[in-house]
């Protein structure tokens, strides 16, 4: 036991107030020692090294030493008294009303703590959960993707029609008068992309090349450029060149390219299929798995401490930099000023209050990580790489990779509570629908 006198004041379900008393004799005894040791090593004028007397050092330096003191046993004995009383604190101790008072070094320290809530509604809860299934004209859209993906574009002496690839110059104007960002050269540009501006290709199609045409277009009203935003526009194009799109040959040269030497185009069905039946897996549970998140969010509203709320905040950013980070390179210029609090507020305050019930359920519950559950998501996870042994080694030996596979597979236990507990129906849905669907919850 510590000989610490604590008193506890509960502020509020997210702020608790206690007062520390720490006898003097502590504070004392560590600026003596402090003193004594300082007057073996100071250099001071007039005095040989190690030779200063213990009173100089005293009078000279004891009312800062004491100070410094006094601040190292509040930073040590703060956590001490914290935990002591169990208090679940987040974020750092406010510390104030030091003072010296009765032989006791006497402060008062504000922490936020750890919501303590009450689950609602749990049995209520109503999640649709998605299913797809795999049709053979899937696997063929698949296969097609992969061709579109390494397809290659050759000149043509026809109109532009949807696929094909122009190059062109564009000048555009609002009433006569160019504007910023309206004018390019040599721009090549896939028709039906959706790159341009709606009813910008479509007013292409048809063109051949050395063909010159004005078109009319609108700027969309949530167009980022505010002063474009909902305008018409007129774009005078020049087209210099039409291609048109050239498929790969379905042969055994493009098999190779997804490591498929024997068997042919129906050995890259097989495998298309089953990379996409994983894909199907792995988003209905994402997909559910949001769902399950919604609807016990909506079931429980709660206020969360500030400094949770900071960190999370904090967290969303720092990813959010790391990503531009890898887009732009390291050497783009951007900074956390440049990505204000606002931004992350919501998500960060959704992430907070679910992590908060996330907790509690596997708290009330004694849910434990399943271990065989983990080393299924291992091997499925591997599945992808070409050395599946290699990766499943990597994350079963390694406790911070493997720490992280146990965190989702413990989550995903809290799902299956949450689906036990409330009414859950099934929904057929098409296979790209569903990985919209999961799509979506991944960027929540």
């Amino acid at each position: 036991m510590s000989n610490l006198d604590i008193a506890v004041n509960v502020l509020s379900d997210k702020e608790t107030q206690l007062t520390v008393k720490v006898p003097v004799g502590t504070i004392q005894n560590k600026v003596e020692g402090r003193i004594r040791s300082l007057a073996k090593t100071a250099k001071i004028d007039g005095f040989r090294k190690g030779k200063v007397p213990v009173s100089h050092i005293r009078a000279q330096y004891g009312a800062g030493i004491q100070q410094e003191v006094i601040n190292d046993v509040i930073r040590d004995t703060v956590f001490e008294a914290i935990g002591e009383q169990k208090i679940r604190a987040v974020g750092v101790p406010n510390i104030d009303d030091v003072k010296l008072e009765n032989d006791f070094l006497v402060y008062q320290a504000t922490v936020e703590t750890f919501p303590e809530v009450e689950l609602q509604g749990v049995n209520e809860i109503e999640v649709e959960r998605q299913t797809a299934s795999i049709a053979d004209e899937d696997v063929d859209t698949m296969i097609e993707n992969l061709q579109k993906q390494r397809q290659t574009f050759e000149t043509k002496d026809g109109e532009l029609a949807d696929g094909d690839e122009a190059t062109f110059d564009f000048e555009g104007s609002i009433d006569g008068e160019k504007f910023e960002g309206g004018t390019a050269e040599n721009y090549r540009l896939v028709i039906g992309s959706g790159r341009m501006i709606p009813g910008f290709e479509d007013g292409m199609k048809g063109m051949k090349a050395g063909e010159e045409k004005t078109i009319k277009v609108t700027f969309p009203e949530d167009y980022q450029a505010e002063n474009l935003a909902g305008k018409e526009a007129d774009f005078k194009i020049n087209v210099k060149e039409v291609k048109e799109a050239k498929l790969p040959e379905l042969n055994d040269e493009f098999f190779a390219l997804f490591g498929v030497t024997e068997g042919g185009l129906d050995k890259l069905k097989a495998d298309v299929r089953k990379n996409m039946e994983r894909e199907i897996k792995n988003a209905s549970r994402n997909q559910v798995k949001q769902a399950a998140f919604d609807a016990l969010l909506e079931k429980n509203e709660f206020d969360v401490p500030k400094a949770m709320l900071d960190q999370e905040i904090d967290r969303q950013r720092n990813l959010m930099l790391q990503r531009f980070a890898q887009q732009f390179g390291g050497n783009a210029n951007f900074g956390a000023d440049m990505l204000p609090n606002e931004l992350f507020e919501d998500q960060a305050l959704r992430a907070v209050r679910l992590g908060v019930l996330v907790s509690q359920i596997i708290e009330s519950q004694k849910l434990e990580v399943d271990q065989d559950r983990v080393t299924a998501f291992i091997a499925e996870a591997a599945e992808n790489y070409e050395d599946p042994a290699e990766v499943i080694e990597y994350y079963t030996n390694d406790k911070q990779q493997r720490a992280s596979v146990e965190a989702v597979v413990l989550e995903d236990q809290v799902v299956d509570y949450l689906l036990s507990q409330g009414k859950v129906t099934d929904k057929e849905v098409k296979y790209q629908d569903l990985l919209a669907a999961a799509q979506q919850a991944a960027a929540m």
